[in-house]
């Protein structure tokens, strides 16, 4: 463990030599980056046993913590999940190589020929909670898109994700690219995520992938720029004209299928019409899976539901519980969303092609849906073969921040002798 006084002198050591990792990356060969990614999903198949063994360790010092179930399951890794990071760094390495992409060109009057090209952003830090699979998915993308990355994980998640590390660097030996390209903090002293909100000389972004405390603590103390989103409050609106099969199964997908993530349901709307009936067996159904309805006015006569408080609706819950409110029509929701939602995603439940363009023509929230399970705000759902989170700013990236997002772009302007009068 390193002591608390080296760590400035070791993240200074550790952006010098990212930033200079950075720079031969911006140039490297398309195929040698791909070439690294499947190699590492070789040597991560061929560490399963190591893997979990650490994940064991970890899962046992989460539970000593008393992390919630939610957390957990972030941290839990078995053989399937294992195989699921393995196969995103693969679909990571065969997607297009964003770098040196024409985004647009053209020609002006004065002779000059104009290209706007993707370039990478640089250095990228990642700061990360409980889940270990951020560090495969966060170091293949950044990777990808020819950026050099710090990575900051969790406690909780400190053995795993340094075998997980481990297997990156196998990766980048193997193609022959340097392994400073992809580091991990290798401390859990939390100074050295303060270290890294004021690397300004060393980091050109910062991704936060966590809970609203270190989301909110990232995004009020850094110096440098972040992708974050503080949180996923996702709404999923039934409409008087869903149909009912398709609509049951979706809100219990929404909610149920990982209440831990940011793309689980957090609050059910009901259009006034169908409260009694497809309202009534949406909620049986919920309630049937174990989940905790906290029912606004219109719906408290329903079985197995409880009394909503105010501070349920706009509440992340991340955990078997869902807020449901009724609605008098697709305003009424979009006026609840407006007033409740964090912009991550959203989702409607309807037939009506005039009622769900009005939803999703009128909610600027990041991700937006209709008859889709909110679960699918996820960027290996999107082709994206992973994420490095979800961003919910307006400025540069939104949603599903992939590879392609991991990029800027330059402008190379040629002329011929051309001179301006």
């Amino acid at each position: 463990m390193t002591d608390a006084a080296d760590i400035p002198a070791l993240m200074d050591d550790m952006g010098r030599r990212a930033r200079a990792a950075a720079a031969d990356l911006a140039c490297a060969p398309a195929q040698a980056k791909a070439q690294a990614l499947r190699a590492a999903a070789r040597a991560l198949r061929a560490a399963a046993a190591e893997v979990l063994t650490a994940n064991g360790h970890d899962m046992a010092y989460g539970e000593g913590k008393g992390l919630a179930p939610a957390m957990l399951d972030r941290l839990m890794l078995d053989g399937p999940r294992l195989e699921g990071i393995a196969a995103g760094l693969e679909a990571v390495a065969e997607q297009p190589d964003p770098v040196g992409q024409v985004m647009a060109e053209w020609d002006r009057p004065s002779g000059l020929h104009i290209r706007r090209v993707r370039t990478p952003l640089g250095v990228i830090g990642v700061i990360y909670e409980s889940r270990p699979n951020v560090t495969a998915d966060a170091g293949a993308l950044c990777l990808k898109a020819g950026n050099a990355v710090i990575l900051r994980g969790g406690s909780e998640s400190f053995h795993s994700s340094r075998v997980i590390h481990a297997c990156l660097l196998e990766g980048l030996c193997a193609a022959g690219l340097p392994q400073d390209a992809i580091q991990l903090v290798p401390t859990r002293d939390r100074a050295a995520v303060a270290e890294m909100l004021r690397m300004t000389a060393h980091l050109d972004v910062i991704v936060p992938r966590g809970g609203k405390g270190l989301v909110g603590l990232v995004q009020a103390e850094a110096r440098v720029p972040v992708f974050a989103h503080l949180e996923g409050i996702c709404h999923v609106y039934v409409d008087a004209s869903a149909d009912p099969d398709k609509a049951r199964r979706v809100v219990l997908n929404a909610k149920t299928r990982r209440t831990g993530v940011c793309g689980a349901a957090e609050c059910l709307l009901v259009h006034r019409d169908v409260v009694n009936t497809l309202g009534a067996q949406i909620i049986a159904d919920l309630v049937a899976a174990g989940v905790d309805v906290r029912a606004g006015p219109g719906l408290g006569h329903l079985p197995g539901v409880g009394p909503a408080a105010p501070g349920d609706f706009g509440q992340e819950f991340l955990a078997s519980i869902i807020a449901a409110a009724v609605v008098d029509d697709v305003d009424g929701a979009i006026a609840h969303i407006r007033r409740h939602g964090s912009g991550h995603t959203e989702a409607i439940l309807t037939e009506d092609d005039a009622v769900a363009e009005r939803f999703m023509a009128r909610l600027d929230s990041a991700i937006l849906m209709r008859n889709a399970s909110t679960q699918f705000a996820d960027g290996g759902e999107f082709g994206m073969g992973a994420e490095i989170g979800i961003a919910t700013g307006k400025l540069h990236a939104r949603g599903p921040v992939g590879a392609e997002q991991l990029t800027s772009f330059k402008y190379l302007v040629t002329g011929d002798g051309t001179v301006r009068g």
